[in-house]
Parts: structure tokens; sequence; C-alpha cells
């Protein structure tokens, strides 16, 4: 059967778009010098799975004589979450965990909404064939979707439909028989320079009176009308593989999307002028609780790779048996445990709902509110474990190839590991700035510290999903017991001593 590779998935990039970088028009991503690289490595995660060793269990058959990446697969039972997690995680594996917006986060949020296909048949039989149909189409062709389900800041004092700006958010200006024309902006399209199609919704709440922005649909990322802003390209600014090995290959980028009276056919339209509905596609249905699944499994691989990098400091410069350092490490160590703990025991504490198996909600929005809070705080213990050695460092590689140059780092910048010298120290202090005090390591802190919204809306999140009739069946048990002591003790009225 056929399975999407890398050369397949450069080839469906290679059309024009409408990409605006500082100040230029960029038609064609894969080719330009501050995107080819992250485009690549996007190819490069196809490649991984349709090789013949991983193809059998990174992908699945969908029956349709193709197979996808596993983030698409309906899991009927534990053991098919299961499955579906080990291939995530070895995607996950390839970039160390900082590409946020990979291509099984779009298809684990599809496949979540597809299996309460129930709620988008109460909003309309149409949408609900529109959104089944979308689903099949995207899974078969195993398409790399990025999403904007959130307004731009604007006034934050104001409700969306209230701001002074009238086209600011994406709302409906115009309909007819052949579908709707979209206007106006939305975020933060994380990966849409690498993806193929862009899925649009409101995550955030709306109210009555703002039902031209209640949407949702998803069109090509080439299609007229639709302009992508991108933010400063790290990986252009990056010097070399070497130099900067994350931002030089896994700058997935972020983008505001403006909609510039862009047609969406009726078959692309899963959600129409209905407030209540952009909630419960969400909310409602498991798919919420997917696309967020599937971030606590690369949130764990890059916790991983942060800890190792951390230990392989402390190895280098030689604090690795000082008392105190294994105690932060065994700390750290820890804390990764919790995650991962977590991220199993969704899966061990899921549920069925209907046909299908979906993680355990409340395990999902603990590990939301425990990692977005552990995130900053691991990168400020990992900075304090390599102290001033993060500082002083080559300007670049060349200063490696001057002879003369080599030879004053390699009396300066020693290394306590055994057969290493300066250029492994140096190697390896590279990549730790760039993981965790480069401009790219500081918009990956920000990124985690909201990637699931401001903290008190995962709290919020976690508030609502508590078992607290459990809880309180556990209290009300201890209370009605003391009434009966109080019964055997004796008659006195409340407040009386004996």
């Amino acid at each position: 059967m056929s399975v999407k590779d890398g050369a397949q998935h450069l080839a469906n990039l290679d059309r024009d778009r409408a990409v605006y970088l500082d100040g230029e028009l960029v038609s064609r991503v894969a080719a330009h010098p501050a995107f080819a690289n992250c485009c690549q490595s996007a190819a490069a995660l196809y490649d991984f799975q349709a090789d013949p060793e991983n193809v059998e269990w990174m992908t699945f058959d969908t029956g349709s004589g193709r197979r996808a990446n596993r983030a698409w697969n309906l899991p009927r039972s534990y053991d098919d979450l299961v499955a579906n997690r080990k291939a995530m995680t070895a995607w996950a594996e390839q970039h160390g965990g900082f590409m946020g917006r990979s291509p099984d986060h779009l298809a684990c949020a599809i496949a979540g909404q597809i299996m309460g296909l129930e709620v988008f048949e109460r909003h309309g039989a149409k949408f609900a064939t529109a959104f089944r149909e979308y689903y099949e189409y995207a899974r078969d062709n195993d398409v790399f979707l990025t999403y904007v389900i959130i307004n731009p800041q604007a006034d934050r004092s104001k409700a969306w439909g209230e701001q002074a700006r009238e086209n600011l958010t994406t709302r409906i200006v115009d309909e007819d028989s052949t579908g709707i024309t979209v206007r106006g902006a939305k975020m933060l399209g994380t990966s849409a320079i690498m993806a193929e199609e862009v899925f649009v919704a409101n995550l955030q709440p709306l109210q009555e009176g703002e039902e031209d922005l209640a949407i949702s649909f998803a069109m090509p990322l080439e299609a007229k009308g639709i302009k992508i802003l991108s933010r400063k390209s790290y990986e252009q600014s990056a010097l070399s593989a070497w130099d900067n090995p994350l931002s030089y290959r896994f700058d997935e980028n972020d983008a505001l999307i403006y909609f510039d009276d862009v047609k969406v056919p009726w078959e692309r339209v899963f959600v129409f002028r209905d407030v209540n509905m952009c909630r419960a596609q969400f909310h409602e249905t498991p798919g919420h609780v997917c696309q967020n699944y599937q971030a606590q499994i690369r949130f764990t691989v890059k916790m991983k790779f942060l800890l190792a990098i951390a230990r392989r400091i402390a190895e280098t410069i030689g604090t690795i048996k000082m008392p105190a350092v294994r105690e932060k490490l065994g700390e750290m160590a820890s804390q990764i445990g919790v995650a991962e703990g977590l991220l199993y025991g969704m899966e061990a504490a899921g549920t069925q709902r209907g046909e299908f198996y979906v993680p355990n909600r409340h395990l999902l929005y603990a590990a939301s509110v425990y990692t977005q809070a552990l995130y900053p705080n691991f990168i400020a213990e990992l900075r304090e474990l390599a102290g001033g050695g993060l500082i002083m460092l080559p300007s670049s590689a060349a200063d490696l190839a001057n002879p003369e140059l080599a030879k004053l780092f390699d009396t300066a910048l020693v290394s306590a590991r055994d057969g290493e010298g300066a250029y492994e120290r140096i190697k390896l202090l590279k990549l730790a700035w760039d993981a965790i005090g480069s401009e790219f390591a500081s918009r990956h802190t920000q990124y985690e510290m909201f990637y699931n919204g401001a903290q008190f809306v995962t709290r919020g999140h976690s508030f609502r999903t508590y078992d607290w009739d459990g809880a309180d069946d556990i209290l009300n048990r201890f209370l009605d017991g003391n009434d009966t002591a109080w019964a055997i003790d004796g008659t006195q009225g409340l407040g009386e001593t004996k």
C-alpha cells in the first residue's frame, strides 16, 4: 500500500503561497533560506514513517488502499491507544520534542472530534457529513494541517464582537449557494509554513451576537486570499547545524493568518453561525483531550531530552559527583517521572466513548496544569547547573577551523569526560544554549507556558473535570460516621459537655 513520504510532502509544498517575511512575498517556502530546513525536517518525519522497517507500526491501513500515520487512527481499545502513543513518541524523538505542531498534533485533534461526530449531527446533518468526509480525505492523504483557533489579543477588556476594528477577527462577510466568504485574522498558525492546509475554529468562548465569528472550516494554504504573515525566522539567523542545531532545523515558525475574502465551499464548512457549537466542537467531543494527549507525549520526550543535556553538562564540567548536583538531577528526573506517569495514567484510566477508547479527561488536564508550570522552572534549573559555561562559547564553528584558535580553545575549554576535548564540550554547550538560552529557546519557554492557554484556563479545566462526587462520597462517609458515634456516645445537645 502507498504511504506518504518526504518527497511527496515537499511536492505538496511546491505551490504558490502568499507568505510574507521581512516585507517581501515568499511564494515557494521549501526553497527559501528562511524555511527550507524546517520543511526538510517535516519531510524527514514522513520518510521515517515510510521506512520499510517502520511502516507497519508507524502507520495503519485506512481501508482506502493507503496507509496513514497512526495519529489518524481511531483507537477502539487501550492497546490501540498505546500503539498510537508509541508511533507519536517515535516521531517526537526525531526532533527532541521541539516541533510543537508536528503533523500528528492536528491529526489527533481531527480524529478526536470525529469520535464525537454525533455532536456535529446535532448541529446539522450536512455539517456532520462535511466533517466526516474531510476527516477521510485528510486521513487518506496524511495531510499536514496547522490550525488557527484563537483570535488576535487586541483589547482584552472587550468581547470579540465589540472590538473597534470590524475585520480584526475572522468572520463571515457573505454567503451563497456555493459557500461562505470570510475576512479577518486568526492566530497562531504554528507550522503554517510547512503545513499543507489550515483548520480554522474558535477555542475561545463566543457569546450571543457573535454569530458572524462562529465558524469552523479547512482550506489549502495556497487558497486565494490566504495571507501568511510570518514572525522572524530563527532558522534564517542560525549559522549552521553545528552552531545552532535546533533552530537551524526545527524552527517550525508561527504566523498570523489573514483571510482576505476567502471563499470556502460548503463541503469544507463544519460549524456555521452557532456560538455554542464552537465550544462543543472541542469540549463535547474528545477533540480537545486528544490534541492535548499528543502534546503530552511530545512534552515528555522533550523533557527527557533536556534532562539528558543537564546530566551531560554536569559530566562535562565535572560536577556530576557533587551531592547537591546529583540531588538536583534526581529531583528533575522525578518531575519528568510525574509527567510520564500522568501520561500512562490517562491511558490506563481511559474510558469507552461508544466504540472508541479515549484518554482520561481529568488526568489529561492535571498533566496540562503540571507541565506548563514545570517547563520554565526546569529551564531555570538547567541554566543554574550549566553556570557561566553557556556564555563563553566560540562565535562560530569557523573559530575551530582556525588551527591557532583551535589550539587555544583546547587549552582553555576542557571537558571532564574521558577522551573529550574542547570540540565535544563546545558542541554540547552550543546545543544546550540553543535549547534553553537562545531566541529560539525563549520562544519555546513562552510556547510551553501558554500552549494550553493561560494557567487559569487549564486550572479551570481541571476543576470542571475532577471527580468531586467521588471525593464527597469519602467525606460524607466520615461525616455520617461522626453522627453515629455521637448517638452512641450520648444524647447531650450540641455544645453541651459531659
